[in-house]
């Protein structure tokens, strides 16, 4: 049988451990960051950068002492208590802050906090890669780099079996500190392990570091026991920052994130990775709170709007009242959609009984699924479809606000049938946030449907249906309607029809959202006021036709280019940080051609750099070039995976749970490409090959960019899977082909294993870095998701074009 190589082990723990903590991380700082998917790109930007440090002060040690193992098993010592003080840390980070209970953190803010809370344990992990590299490179007794892309490929195995470990097991019995422990203990058993198998063992390690990391062990799975203890005292510390006049009652880990739930006199609020997702009165109530008039005036207004509604989809806002507001009405049927049912069992406990009888309703079907994937399935057809999910502030909620999903519903609706979906707005629409993100929606809903009618003042219901006569904004109307089914509750009464359908406020919000995004810069303006005497709803919609087309990349809401959400969190920024939507609001002037600049500047730098090194005869146009294309691979692969994940967000649903599949199956086509180089290249430090390289690589984000938007029209979701998987694990492929290559061609250069290994490891993540950061802050939420795509594809051929420059025949 075959023996593995003595660093095999531990560089399978370094994939399997990197890929827990980081999987860890990132769902413990979403959790701080109310699970903005805009900190995604943040977080995984600050994991590399770290990462990439590491690895460069890794090879300033390994070419510095031959005493790689002691080293290394300091590195594993430090790093089990280090991840375990990084997630408490986390839990305590809003303290660090100068912001209110329930505030969001700013851009800024998360930027600091994410740099600020990686950087010890990244920087143990980075090291860690050269110093098993080195270590590699002295069992097979090489000069080149082979053992950087033996541990690469090693690497990416760990990742692999890191991954799917976590999302089959961990994430369902282990709770945060129980896996960064478990994680850390597995290093340290693998880096002992090495250590007895490697020569000249005792003289390199002393007996103090062994018996250290050795304690550290046994401490370690002692304390496995009593972590969740451990767990529940960070939560209530978490929680104290968040919302200190809140008791909190109880967590509960769901697929879809964790859920909290927290109690203040009566009143109980749940929440989803930190983010409020409704609240609601207890079993003891006996007065309607404000939570249940919300939500029975949201439903009683929705349902009047039908002459005779019998068949109603109810798409979230169950829990909160709505189901049984609607169901006082003389229905058939509804279909109750939740996607949560970890979320349903935990409610049940705390929600009244009137919402408890609601769900027993022989009428009411409760089905736990995604709300997006239920209505592209379904084949029924409903009078009524309603929609009540918190504000679109994350790219999840964002999905029910999309022209995309407006026409799946309108799929639904018979042919009288009514929409009905609500925001949270301001008096007179003051802001350029709210004013922007609230003529979002009804441009969007207005770019499907016949007829949309939004009434309101402080929370804004959108109605839209294809059938002119069907909705309306006269209350003597809508009373008769509601008069007429005999509804008997003390939440609701037929005044409310007139007190929300004020007729001078009821024509200034519809003129203002009906006018506003109609010119080039209307995203960065306030909205224009209304005139002194605005004509009556009726005479605003017959005459909509003639006002100037809608500014569609700034005000229409799609999947593809979900500004919806970006203009959320402006608003929310506007209410809650000072300076917060400002920062955003800059971010709104970022044009498609301002990389055109940066392209010419980089390839006039590369024919500088080629004279330069004709008339010194030297070769800095090559060594720029090799950076360059490993700074690129980098960039446009992690650009690449920020695309495929919002994407498929948008269309699949959470990612929550799956973040640790899609990364596995990146890292399988990463694993093949470079160990398909090491087995068949043998030229490596050949830069046409490497050209080569970035040239499949801005072709496969080509095809991408062409893909996507029609991935949407997809019926299956296996299918959906699938074909994500597929284009995840080719730009894994294809960034593993790379690795070798560059790193081959940069030790040609200066004839230093381990420098290079680092160099070039640490310029990929460098590389990964930017791309994460300007992917998901920048790029995705305002140029759109294919914008990702063009990003990489240009960026890569703009490599090749480098390469191509330094290309010399007969070149060492």
């Amino acid at each position: 049988m075959r023996r593995f190589p003595a660093p095999f082990f531990s560089v399978l723990m370094l994939g399997m451990v990197s890929q827990i903590a980081q999987v860890v991380l990132l769902r413990e700082l979403l959790m701080v960051f109310h699970g903005n998917e805009l900190s995604i790109g943040i977080i995984l930007s600050a994991w590399m950068a770290w990462v990439g440090v590491g690895s460069a002060l890794g090879a300033a040690v390994a070419e510095r002492t031959g005493r790689v193992l002691a080293v290394l098993m300091l590195n594993a010592a430090a790093l089990l208590p280090l991840l375990v003080g990084t997630v408490l840390l986390i839990r305590g980070l809003r303290g660090f802050f100068d912001v209110v209970p329930g505030a969001y953190l700013s851009l800024p803010d998360i930027f600091v906090a994410s740099f600020a809370v990686m950087a010890p344990a990244c920087i143990l992990i980075g090291m860690q890669f050269v110093l098993l590299a080195k270590l590699w490179r002295q069992s097979d007794r090489a000069e080149d780099t082979s053992g950087a892309g033996k541990t690469y490929i090693g690497e990416a195995v760990g990742n692999i079996f890191g991954g799917i470990i976590f999302t089959l097991v961990m994430v369902h019995y282990l709770n945060s500190f129980q896996s960064v422990v478990l994680a850390g203990m597995l290093m340290g058993a693998a880096v002992l392990w090495t250590g007895r198998r490697v020569a000249g063992f005792t003289e390199q390690v002393r007996g103090r570091t062994r018996a250290v990391l050795t304690g550290l062990l046994i401490a370690g799975g002692g304390s496995l026991v009593f972590l969740g203890q451990v767990d529940d005292w960070a939560h209530g510390i978490q929680w104290g920052h968040l919302a200190p006049d809140h008791e909190l009652v109880a967590t509960h880990q769901s697929k879809y994130g964790n859920i909290a739930i927290a109690r203040r006199e009566d009143q109980f609020s749940f929440f989803r990775s930190g983010h409020l997702m409704f609240a609601a009165a207890g079993h003891d109530t006996a007065v309607p709170h404000f939570e249940e008039q919300e939500a029975a005036v949201f439903a009683h207004f929705a349902m009047t709007q039908h002459v005779d509604p019998k068949s109603v989809l109810l798409i979230g806002g169950g829990l909160r009242g709505t189901l049984d507001a609607i169901i006082r009405h003389p229905v058939d049927r509804v279909d109750y959609v939740e996607l949560d049912e970890v979320l349903t069992k935990a409610a049940r406990a705390h929600v009244s009984e009137a919402t408890l009888a609601a769900l027993r309703e022989p009428r009411v079907r409760l089905v736990h699924a995604d709300g997006r994937v239920f209505v592209k399935e379904a084949d029924q057809h409903y009078d009524m479809v309603i929609v009540d999910v918190p504000d679109p502030a994350t790219a999840v909620l964002n999905r029910y606000y999309t022209r995309e999903f407006f026409e799946q519903v309108r799929r639904l609706l018979n042919p009288d049938g009514v929409f009905v979906i609500g925001a949270v707005s301001t008096a007179g629409l003051r802001g350029t946030a709210v004013a922007n993100r609230n003529a979002t929606i009804q441009h969007t809903l207005g770019s499907v449907f016949a007829t949309v009618l939004p009434v309101g003042e402080h929370f804004l219901i959108y109605f839209a249906s294809d059938a002119a006569d069907q909705i309306s904004a006269d209350p003597a109307l809508l009373q008769r309607r509601y008069l007429a089914r005999g509804v008997d509750t003390e939440a609701f009464s037929r005044h409310h029809f007139h007190l929300l359908l004020e007729e001078s406020q009821l024509r200034r919000v519809n003129w203002i959202l009906r006018n506003h995004g109609r010119t080039a810069d209307a995203h960065l303006a306030a909205p224009p006021s209304a005139p002194f005497r605005v004509a009556s709803v009726a005479q605003q919609q017959a005459g909509e036709g003639d006002l100037p087309p809608v500014n569609a990349r700034f005000f229409i809401n799609s999947d593809f280019k979900p500004i919806g959400y970006f203009y959320t969190l402006m608003f929310w920024g506007d209410l809650t940080r000072a300076g917060h939507a400002e920062t955003l609001k800059r971010l709104l002037h970022v044009e498609r051609w301002w990389i055109l600049p940066a392209v010419a500047l980089v390839i006039a730098l590369s024919l500088f750099l080629r004279i330069l090194g004709g008339i010194r005869r030297t070769r800095p146009d090559r060594h720029f070039a090799v950076v360059f294309a490993v700074f690129t691979t980098g960039l446009s692969t992690m650009a690449l995976q920020i695309a495929l994940l919002f994407s498929f967000q948008s269309i699949y649903g959470f990612i929550y749970e799956m973040v640790g599949l899609i990364v596995a199956i990146f890292m399988a086509g990463l694993a093949l490409g470079t160990a398909l180089t090491n087995r068949f290249v043998k030229d490596k430090a050949n830069t046409d090959i490497l050209a080569g390289v970035q040239l499949s690589i801005a072709i496969l984000a080509g095809l991408i960019a062409v893909v996507l938007p029609h991935s949407a029209a997809m019926d299956s979701a296996t299918m959906v899977f699938l074909l994500f998987s597929l284009l995840t694990f080719v730009s894994g492929l294809l960034n593993g082909l790379d690795f070798p290559l560059a790193a081959e061609a940069f030790r040609s250069m200066n004839r230093r294993a381990e420098k290079s290994a680092g160099m070039v490891y640490g310029v990929e993540l460098l590389g990964a870095c930017v791309g994460a950061a300007l992917a998901s802050a920048i790029v995705a939420p305002i140029i759109g998701i294919v914008a990702c795509c063009l990003l990489a594809a240009t960026v890569n051929a703009t490599a090749f074009a480098v390469l191509m420059v330094s290309r010399r025949p007969h070149v060492q």
